[in-house]
């Protein structure tokens, strides 16, 4: 593999058991090939541990890091730290994503000298099913990073991991760490970092509904 990707995919991994295999599998599937997939176990004690070392075996563009538990800002930023790739991305380990998923990002930021290319996701239950939407989708359109910023609101900007990022734009940022829904935190700065962001109105990262999650459960400002 090489030290240099064009793209880092980073997903961070607690307790995600059953969920942890299929999402690296539909990483792996990607037709684009040029990329190395980050798994940070954040302190898990279900035995993902040892399914993250057990599939880095398997094909060696994973890179797996073990830490103490720090919560889903610490193990991102840990990727971050890492990651080698000009580009970033972010696949949380309990959803997967379409195969083109990277292929199609990576050539809209190519084609439009983006930083930033955004792609539609789909709500699925836990047997594939699709889930009512609960996001407003954005039609095909390249925005001014502001321009974002004004249509972050319960739209498909908001999340993480539906995004390719160009790599320059973490140089000074983190994410909050102690923080429910810390994407929330972090795009604001995102879009005031990006000269121009492109929109990809297909779903191709499907979103896990679930049980449990952190999403489901009750949260409190």
């Amino acid at each position: 593999m090489s030290d240099h990707p064009k793209i880092s995919i980073i997903s961070t991994v607690y307790n995600t058991g059953p969920y942890l295999r299929p999402a690296v599998e539909s990483i792996l599937a990607q037709t684009f090939t040029d990329f190395e997939l980050l798994l940070v176990d954040d302190g898990s004690h279900d035995g993902s541990a040892a399914v993250c070392d057990a599939l880095a075996q398997e094909d060696a563009r994973i890179r797996v890091f073990h830490q103490k538990n720090g919560g889903l800002s610490a193990a991102r930023n840990a990727g971050l730290d890492a990651a080698r790739g000009t580009w970033i991305g972010f696949v949380d380990s309990d959803d997967y994503i379409a195969p083109e998923m990277y292929e199609v990002l990576y050539q809209a930021v190519q084609s439009t000298g983006a930083d930033l290319a955004l792609c539609d996701y789909a709500e699925v239950d836990e047997t594939g099913a699709l889930c009512p939407p609960m996001h407003i989708s954005l039609a095909e359109q390249v925005f001014t990073g502001r321009e974002l910023l004004k249509n972050a609101t319960d739209t498909m900007i908001q999340p993480a991991w539906n995004k390719l990022y160009r790599r320059a734009i973490f140089a000074q940022l983190r994410y909050p760490e102690g923080k429910l829904n810390e994407d929330l935190f972090l795009i604001p700065e995102v879009c005031l970092q990006i000269q121009k962001a492109v929109v990809v109105p297909k779903a191709l990262y499907y979103y896990v509904q679930r049980g449990g999650s952190i999403m489901s459960g009750n949260k409190t400002l």
